[in-house]
């Protein structure tokens, strides 16, 4: 079976169109149905119903699915096996959300190169939906969310409870004007709750999309937004920062997330370190 064979399958099973699945892995549509032949003729049974709304699993394609995701895990954890460094027992790919990188995943980083000396460390920053999807099919170990969503085959494990708290700019009798507040993504749950708290605020005038960056922007101009309070309590001890009064606050939760396949021993470790990253962010 031709590893590019079961990622096709794989591939239009998630978009349910040859179309889509061709320009996600920048192939032609003649190439991916191309492709879907070859298996089909080996399989010896169609795997997909198509017409003008796409691609549907037939029950032999059903079938399949779990067999074409089980081949990609293995042949992705085989590639990491064979391509180890000198002197290291394992890898572990390891994937977070571009706010959790710093200092979350700079921590644990410091903690595996002391600790566990012997595991050879992959890292990527994404979006949440990819991360899901790189955890379901095999090719990353553990993602760091802050939104787990149910996915089968998959673990979820609650790592810290965070708070998201309203902070601005000192000294506080400087007065701030509306479009003076910083609009950050903290994702849809975020702003649902922010919404509904602020059902008279008015459209933000800047908004951005990664804590730091937006942190940086109102130390610079000053102004207000949400923010991690772990992230910005040096900012507060020292008097840059200010939280505002009577403003509600926010729950951030981040998770550990997992295959249910996952070689416990080594989840251990991986939990192990970043517990200590949790505990020295906080």
């Amino acid at each position: 079976m031709d590893i590019g064979i079961a990622r096709t399958f794989l591939e239009v099973v998630k978009t349910g169109s040859f179309v889509s699945a061709a320009s996600n892995l920048n192939l032609t549509q003649t190439a991916v149905s191309a492709r879907i032949r070859v298996l089909e003729d080996q399989l010896d049974r169609p795997v997909f119903i198509r017409n003008k709304a796409g691609a549907k699993l037939t029950p032999a394609g059903e079938q399949f699915l779990r067999f074409a995701t089980t081949l990609v895990q293995v042949w992705a954890r085989a590639q990491r096996a064979v391509a180890l460094p000198p002197g290291r027992e394992t890898v572990v790919t390891i994937g977070a959300e571009l706010s959790l990188w710093s200092p979350l995943l700079r921590h644990w980083l410091l903690w595996m190169r002391q600790e566990c000396p012997e595991i050879a460390v992959s890292t990527t920053i994404d979006t949440s939906e990819r991360l899901m999807e790189q955890i379901q099919d095999g090719s990353l170990d553990v993602a760091i969310l802050y939104a787990a969503p149910s996915r089968p085959g998959v673990i979820a494990e609650l790592l810290f409870e965070e708070k998201l708290v309203l902070v601005r700019t000192t000294p506080v009798t400087t007065p701030l004007a509306p479009e003076d507040h910083v609009q950050i993504d903290w994702g849809e749950d975020f702003a649902a709750s922010y919404q509904a708290a602020f059902p008279d605020q008015p459209n933000a005038v800047v908004s951005i999309s990664y804590g730091p960056l937006a942190l940086d922007y109102i130390l610079a101009t000053g102004g207000s937004g949400y923010f991690r309070k772990g992230f910005i309590r040096s900012y507060l001890d020292e008097g840059r920062l200010a939280l505002v009064p009577d403003s509600p606050e926010f729950s951030y939760s981040a998770y550990v997330v997992h295959s249910t396949k996952a070689d416990p021993g080594l989840m251990d470790r991986i939990r192990a370190g970043l517990r200590s990253a949790a505990a020295v962010s906080a």
